[in-house]
């Protein structure tokens, strides 16, 4: 489930801080949750695949790790983020 590379660069683009970033936690987020989202996908029609539900639980836990991180950071950029992916709710 992993991104293609224009996938990847699509997602670098809409939510890179500057002109040459390629991994602030921002874009680390993003791209997380769109391979959270293609797995999540995977295991609804194969239930049986423990090692992915596993994999998924540690990106899950990354993600989770990464929010809080940016939300120790500034308060502005965590609620920005989460509106623009449109997790949480």
């Amino acid at each position: 489930m992993s991104l293609g590379t224009e996938e990847k660069q699509k997602l670098i683009n809409t939510h890179q801080v500057h002109s040459t970033d390629t991994g602030s936690s921002e874009v680390q987020v993003a791209m997380l949750t769109e391979r959270i989202s293609k797995l999540s996908q995977h295991l609804q029609n194969n239930i049986h695949d423990f090692s992915s539900r596993q994999g998924l639980l540690k990106m899950i836990g990354q993600r989770k790790r990464l929010l809080g991180y940016i939300r120790n950071k500034s308060e502005k950029r965590f609620t920005d983020l989460i509106n623009k992916l449109s997790i949480r709710g």
